[in-house]
């Protein structure tokens, strides 16, 4: 693999790791036109909310060389990570580890050799919180086994063209592979499955690809947040409460969900009984979900297989008849253009929820619905509505256009430059990349909204610092949080004091 960087400078910044420089191509990132050239009517041009936090979009590339690192079981992982430089690649034999490896440089590519079926194993032991952090660039995690961790399996804070594949992910608590605040990057055949919020879940990021996974036994399947201009197809969705969820979580930094593209995926039997965390936005996803759109805007659904969803195969919902949501006034609560194009759809709403059943007989229908649309939505379309059971959808239009062949992918033909950051801003780039990960302003998700954070420390920053890095369990009604304890304590204290003074705007 050919590593390009844009410097040779490595900024490692008090541990949060957001560096000068580094970027790469290979032949998961093609070169493509840039996004904006959308090929169908209502296209628009990229907007990057990124470029808030100080993103930089063009560099000059030039090669850098690495060595390679060999790691036994028994051994350090997090030793070597830190005597690597960048373009180094660190490989770990088959065998079981026991740590959490937080990787805050760029152009680092971590890879288990797979021999004779064996992985390189890394296991919490259902103590460890975390597997793999990042918040470098250029980050590539692949061909692991990842198991019994409590927090995540893999986790991007603030990381660009990150590349996760060929990784199998069991039972890692809150989330599978969790890229946040990133762009331009690749999550492709991973196997993922035991995960009580979302086994993929993309937040706040832009030009993501999600290809040949296999997600299953999870609340969530795949979700894109808050997140624009991604990808999802060719992937097995099976036995999650929902498979494919496009969302916008209100009380984000980042305020939209657009430019979404659902096609090719088998989604079947996603009738799981909704195990997450009581009150997350996740738990109310009726069990039997296959697609659930809410209040995300220029989705399209194309080419899927959707079947045996016993709720039903799409449900389109705006945050007003959303469950488990609150109202941001910052965010636009309606999905709007959703497009559903030629989809195979079989057996779904066989056993549906009573809402579905209310809202098939004011439109004097009965059946199994396979498309349920409920709140208000503009300038949607569908090709073939006849095909469907549907209820919500009398005034959506024919579609004028079939497929989306033209768009191969939403990767960037140039690679993303990191961040270029002010030391005053590493607590908001904490704050960003690692917290909004669990704490919506006013909401409710894996933790308690941010405004209740600040009634409780109020004034002493310090103390909420000191326990972000050794957290115990205060309320009954939210999981444990993981300690943060590989930020260093100057950053501890900067997120603290970011997080007390931090307005629902972001």
């Amino acid at each position: 693999m050919v590593l390009k960087v844009i410097t040779s400078t490595v900024l490692v910044l008090a541990g949060v790791g957001i560096g000068y420089g580094i970027s790469q191509s290979n032949s998961s990132m093609p070169s493509v036109a840039p996004v904006a050239e959308k090929s169908f009517e209502g296209g628009y041009k990229q907007a990057d909310d990124l470029d808030a936090v100080g993103q930089q979009n063009t560099a000059d590339a030039y090669e850098v060389s690495g060595v390679t690192h060999h790691i036994n079981p028994g051994e350090s992982i997090m030793e070597v990570v830190k005597a690597a430089n960048p373009g180094d690649t660190i490989v770990l034999a088959p065998g079981r580890y026991h740590e959490t490896v937080y990787i805050d440089k760029d152009s680092i590519t971590l890879r288990g050799i797979i021999q004779e079926g064996k992985r390189a194993i890394l296991d919490g032991e259902g103590t460890l919180n975390d597997a793999i952090l990042y918040s470098g660039n250029n980050i590539v995690v692949e061909n692991l086994q990842i198991t019994r961790y409590k927090g995540n399996g893999i986790m991007g804070q603030a990381g660009n063209n990150f590349e996760i594949r060929n990784n199998v992910i069991v039972d890692t608590g809150v989330y599978g592979i969790f890229p946040q605040l990133g762009k331009n990057g690749v999550v492709e055949h991973n196997v993922i499955s035991g995960i009580e919020d979302a086994a993929i879940y993309v937040g706040m990021s832009d030009n993501i690809h999600v290809a040949h996974n296999e997600v299953f036994d999870s609340v969530a399947g795949i979700e894109i947040e808050n997140s624009r201009h991604a990808i999802v197809e060719n992937n097995y969705v099976h036995n999650n409460t929902g498979g494919l969820l496009a969302f916008i979580t209100p009380g984000l930094p980042i305020k939209t969900t657009y430019d979404v593209i659902f096609r090719n995926n088998y989604i079947a039997n996603n009738n799981t009984p909704n195990f997450g965390a009581p009150g997350s936005t996740v738990s109310g996803i009726p069990a039997g979900t296959g697609i659930l759109i809410m209040a995300a805007d220029d989705v399209i659904i194309e080419g899927n297989i959707i079947k045996d969803n016993k709720t039903a195969g799409i449900i389109i919902t705006d945050h007003d008849n959303a469950p488990n949501t609150t109202i941001d006034p910052d965010a636009d609560p309606k999905s709007d253009r959703i497009r559903i194009l030629d989809n195979l759809m079989v057996n779904n709403g066989y056993d549906t929820i009573d809402e579905a059943k209310a809202l098939l007989l004011t439109e004097f229908k009965t059946g199994h619905p396979d498309i349920i649309r409920v709140g208000a939505n503009t300038e949607s379309c569908i090709l073939n509505k006849q095909q469907y059971v549907t209820a919500g959808l009398k005034d959506w239009a024919q579609c004028d256009f079939t497929n989306t062949d033209t768009i191969t992918t939403y990767l960037l033909d140039t690679p993303v430059a990191p961040r270029d950051i002010h030391p005053s801003e590493r607590g908001k780039i904490a704050y960003l990349g690692i917290c909004t990960g669990c704490h919506t302003y006013t909401g409710r998700m894996i933790g308690p909204p941010v405004e209740v954070i600040q009634a409780l420390y109020m004034d002493d920053p310090q103390s909420m610092a000191d326990w972000i890095a050794n957290p115990v369990k205060k309320r009954d009604d939210y999981p444990e949080m993981p300690p943060q304890n590989y930020l260093d304590p100057d950053t501890r204290l900067a997120v603290a004091k970011y997080m007390l003074s931090v307005k629902n705007e972001g």
